[in-house]
């Protein structure tokens, strides 16, 4: 029981990293992140809340005790790390390896979430 927790937080915890990280970029690099999404095609109004949106997924895989709402925060961030995959390669920006990493820190902080 206690490696399937230190699994949980070290997954949930670098995954925690990576969404920060993504949001900050969001919130301080602009226009950086503006004319990336310019790039794969997306508006460019969507990028502040989809920061808040990652900020409140993360809050809820921490905070949040109900099970159906880090259901929905686990699926939202599979399908957002999905499109962010082949957003990359359709592309060919050569950047999806972030969005791997996410995805397989998704998977492996939510295997162990229902182990412990």
């Amino acid at each position: 029981m206690k490696r399937n927790k230190i699994i949980f937080y070290v997954a949930t915890g670098l995954l925690t990293l990576l969404m920060m990280f993504s949001v900050k970029m969001y919130l301080f690099n602009h226009e950086d992140v503006a004319g990336m999404f310019t790039n794969f095609g997306y508006p460019t109004y969507i990028i502040y809340p989809y920061a808040i949106a990652k900020i409140l997924g993360i809050f809820t895989l921490w905070f949040v005790g109900n099970k159906v709402l880090k259901e929905w925060a686990y699926a939202g961030f599979f399908f957002a790390f999905i499109l962010a995959f082949f957003a990359h390669v359709m592309i060919g920006d050569g950047e999806q390896m972030g969005a791997l990493i996410a995805m397989i820190l998704l998977v492996v902080s939510y295997i162990f979430s229902k182990k412990i």
